[in-house]
């Protein structure tokens, strides 16, 4: 079996740095918001450009204190797309708001900026477009958007870390970027992890009062926060695997690169494309044919995993009822769902192993499953 992704290789690469690290920070007795905490904020920050960076529970925290730091809340809409992970609207409900979709563009399945001006209410308060599977959102157009309208952007950035724009990594160039840090992400803990960021002070200061229960000054509390503190071993595998974050991310592009040129001739299979200008760090490699279901259960076969990301879109789930929306609304959202596949990928994935996987695909496809 090729499995979509293999974590095992890269912790062997790093044993005895990442055993040192785990252990140096057990034995130091500083578990909540010690050294590697502060430590790696500060590296992060200066990894992506940011003037802060605050370490967080998860990438739905990250979501979550952005919005509250912003002030959005009951009343208020944020414009997102339906073609994401939940936590994107997770995050949005919490805090009382109302999401507002927009589709996607077909080829990037990013926030199509030409169908957000529409969607802008007196009560509209930020955009929220996601870096979906590694590839950065058109922001030049969103930004625009937004500085016409008075509106914040927050990055989802949860699939994108390391990602660039016109030369700037994503997460630097909204009002605060969002990030993950779960397991199977290009920068993944051994747990839950995540951390916000943003050029605005104050922001970073609201931020981490917010993280640490409301209070800036220690058993001085002065809103509702929450407990969402990034946990110190987890801030030291991050340091340990954060400088070979970027040679991870070449070595996904030069995957994706050799699964363009295997695949190219397949009939009806639609590959990745880049928006120009941008970098991507393909956190999948994920392809379109019309009979996803029937090659999935084929390539699952001939020994081959691979993923749906995201089977049903956020607007007919049913957590989102109360929007109201019904099937065909956001009609390229709904055809992405139907037909997107992800294939294996990770920084170790070897040319024989994906020869395999294009070979299970042709056949699949050749196999008299229609696409």
């Amino acid at each position: 079996m090729i499995p979509i992704l293999d974590l095992k290789p890269q912790y062997e690469s790093l044993q005895a740095q990442m055993d040192e690290a785990i252990l140096a920070a057990v034995r130091s007795g500083q578990y909540i918001n010690g050294p590697n905490v502060k430590t790696f904020e500060t590296e992060l920050a200066g990894y992506l450009g940011s003037k802060h960076a605050i370490g967080l529970n998860s990438g739905t925290d990250a979501l979550h204190l952005a919005l509250r730091a912003l002030d959005i809340g009951a009343g208020d809409e944020v414009i997102t797309v339906p073609f994401t992970f939940v936590a994107t609207t997770e995050a949005i409900g919490i805090v009382g708001a109302k999401p507002v979709f927009v589709d996607i563009d077909p080829v990037t399945y990013n926030m199509d900026p030409a169908e957000v001006e529409a969607k802008i209410t007196p009560r509209t308060k930020a955009i929220m477009p996601v870096h979906l599977y590694g590839q950065p959102a058109d922001m030049d157009a969103l930004m625009a958007i937004a500085k016409k309208h008075g509106l914040y952007v927050i990055e989802d950035c949860a699939q994108a870390i390391g990602a660039t724009i016109n030369g700037k990594r994503v997460g630097t160039i909204g009002t605060i970027g969002c990030f993950s840090f779960f397991p199977s992400k290009n920068l993944g803990a051994y747990g839950d992890g995540g951390a916000c960021t943003t050029d605005d002070p104050e922001l970073a200061a609201r931020i981490t009062a917010l993280r640490g229960h409301g209070g800036r000054v220690k058993y001085h509390h002065e809103e509702l926060g929450v407990n969402s503190r990034l946990d110190e071993v987890q801030a030291a595998v991050l340091r340990v695997k954060l400088p070979h974050l970027d040679s991870w991310n070449a070595a996904r592009r030069e995957v994706a690169k050799r699964y363009n040129e295997l695949l190219k001739d397949i009939p009806g299979v639609m590959l990745p494309e880049e928006l120009s200008g941008t970098v991507p760090v393909y956190h999948q490699y994920t392809i379109r044919l019309k009979d996803r279901d029937g090659v999935q259960e084929s390539l699952k076969s001939r020994g081959i995993q691979t993923m749906v990301y995201y089977p049903v879109p956020l607007h007919l789930q049913k957590v989102h009822d109360y929007l109201d929306c019904e099937s065909g609304d956001f009609p390229i959202s709904e055809r992405a769902a139907r037909e997107v596949l992800s294939l294996p990928i990770f920084p170790e994935l070897t040319w024989e192993q994906q020869q395999e996987v294009a070979e299970a695909l042709r056949r699949s496809v050749g196999d008299g499953i229609p696409v």
